[in-house]
């Protein structure tokens, strides 16, 4: 086994280590930035990288089986997880490398303003307990907004997806009956609604039904031009969901990192705190084939560092500079060998 990559880096004279392609899978949060990272990388190193966007869980599994070099996962893994893992390949660092908001996408005609939403009222919807849109609950929450009286579309992710699992962890930090009958994980047993696959699934469906609800990234809804509301963070202050709210979450959540860098930023402190962000992670294996080491942590430390810059264009929020200097030591834990 050899030393930390770092030290490989330095210690070789192709920045690539030979290796022209690496292969990623998982997160459809990210897609969209990794389609962008993997341009310019491709570009500018030579490098190529083919990165499937399958859901969070599909992609965990392929790094499992060893059928891709890193699996991205809106969440991060369990602690059976890591013992899985470090069985296979020594264990797993968890990279995170760009961070964004879930947003409550929803179709109703004929309103002119954003509508505000609660953890509590967003909890009950998803419980199926508010089943119309001009509920007591809702119109409190809109007083300058006449909802119509029309059946609210509950639709949610059927595949295993790290959006569900941000989307879910905050429900479960809002809602006590949430926590207790349904929890928080990457797949759960929806009390109500459709299932549809991928982020890509739920803004088709949300977008031509009359009266649905979701939860998609904010791309997939600027994208698809969804109406997307405001949520009421922990200080009682109704959040849009920008780059700037995501930011100011993670900074709100920083001083709570844990040192293998699993954590999650729902429902932070901050008034200015967007109360449903998320972090993707590159996953990868800690004992990495010799052909790809150098490869593989050349193209993460870069996403990390000089990619960065291209998240706002994407409506992704930056690493805080703070968490990029633990990343940096997360990086160094990568070694080559069998």
């Amino acid at each position: 086994m050899l030393g930390g990559l770092s030290m490989i880096t330095l210690g070789c004279g192709n920045s690539s280590g030979g290796t022209k392609r690496l292969n990623g899978a998982g997160s459809s949060f990210v897609n969209d930035m990794m389609l962008k990272w993997s341009s310019v990388y491709n570009k500018e190193k030579g490098i190529e990288v083919n990165y499937q966007s399958v859901g969070s869980g599909a992609g965990v599994e392929k790094l499992k089986d060893k059928l891709v070099d890193f699996g991205c996962s809106d969440a991060p893994l369990s602690n059976d997880q890591l013992e899985e893992f470090k069985k296979i390949g020594g264990g797993a660092v968890h990279i995170p490398v760009v961070m964004g908001g879930v947003v409550v996408a929803y179709n109703l005609t004929g309103l002119d303003r954003p509508l505000r939403f609660s953890g509590p009222t967003l909890a009950d919807i998803f419980l199926g307990k508010i089943i119309k849109w001009n509920d007591a609950a809702l119109q409190s929450l809109n007083p300058d907004v006449k909802l119509p009286d029309k059946s609210i579309a509950v639709v949610h992710r059927s595949d295993g997806s790290g959006t569900t699992d941000i989307w879910t962890d905050y429900l479960c930090k809002v809602s006590p009956e949430w926590k207790s009958k349904v929890g928080r994980h990457t797949v759960v047993e929806w009390p109500c609604g459709v299932g549809q696959k991928g982020s890509e699934g739920i803004s088709g469906h949300v977008g031509r039904t009359e009266g649905a609800i979701g939860y998609v990234e904010l791309i997939y809804a600027a994208k698809n031009n969804i109406p997307y509301g405001l949520v009421k963070n922990k200080e009682g202050e109704f959040i849009k969901p920008t780059l700037e709210s995501v930011t100011a979450a993670a900074n709100g959540a920083l001083d709570e990192i844990p040192e293998d860098l699993r954590y999650s930023i729902t429902d932070p402190k901050g008034k200015e705190s967007y109360p449903i962000s998320g972090t993707t992670w590159a996953i990868v294996f800690v004992k990495q084939q010799p052909d790809k080491a150098v490869a593989l942590n050349e193209f993460l430390r870069w996403i990390t560092h000089e990619g960065q810059k291209y998240a706002a264009e994407l409506q992704y929020a930056a690493l805080p500079p703070r968490l990029v200097e633990r990343v940096d030591k997360k990086l160094a834990l990568l070694t080559a060998g069998n």
